[in-house]
């Protein structure tokens, strides 16, 4: 299936779930998270706030800080993604494509070693990905290959096999939720 046919499918399943079963799903995912050992070594985390449908990642994020981890979510700033320490969750604003991100450009997280969450549109087990077209974690982790890397995904988000470009990074580790319906 072609990224274009594969970005439509996925899109139209992700706008027919309800609120309830985002939220039942991202707290099974948040659960599987909180017990892997890239979770519990990580000592920072580079998350993203959820838009669109996507798994919840605020709750995340919250627990990440209670459990004493620093916390930074993405920002586009001159067209090239930069994660930015984020110690107030509320501190955002609509961004690139309506995406939330914060609203200071200050200051730059620079932990290397920091859990980075990956969005995408589909994954496979070999943790190849399919994401939404703009390139910017592929582009980020090129730059940063240190990084531990995590995707959260609903269960329809996940195949067997993707076909990928040279250019895209696989993530160490996929986690998908039950299914759903």
């Amino acid at each position: 299936m072609d990224k274009q046919k594969m970005r439509s499918e996925i899109g139209k399943k992700k706008s027919a779930l309800s609120q309830q079963e985002i939220a039942t799903a991202s707290e099974q995912l948040a659960a599987q998270l909180f017990s892997h050992p890239l979770y519990k070594s990580a000592k920072a985390i580079y998350g993203y706030m959820s838009y669109n449908q996507e798994v919840l990642t605020l709750p995340i994020l919250k627990q990440a800080q209670k459990d004493g981890k620093r916390v930074a979510v993405p920002k586009i700033i001159d067209n090239q993604m930069v994660f930015l320490w984020l110690d107030d969750l509320s501190a955002v604003e609509k961004g690139y494509y309506n995406i939330p991100e914060p609203i200071a450009n200050a200051p730059v997280a620079e932990d290397f070693t920091a859990l980075v969450l990956m969005p995408g549109l589909a994954f496979d087990p070999c943790g190849h990905r399919c994401g939404y077209g703009g390139g910017f974690y592929d582009r980020y982790l090129a730059s940063h290959p240190t990084h531990p890397t995590v995707a959260l995904c609903y269960d329809f988000q996940l195949f067997d096999f993707l076909d990928v470009d040279a250019h895209d990074i696989p993530v160490d580790c996929v986690i998908a939720a039950p299914p759903l319906f």
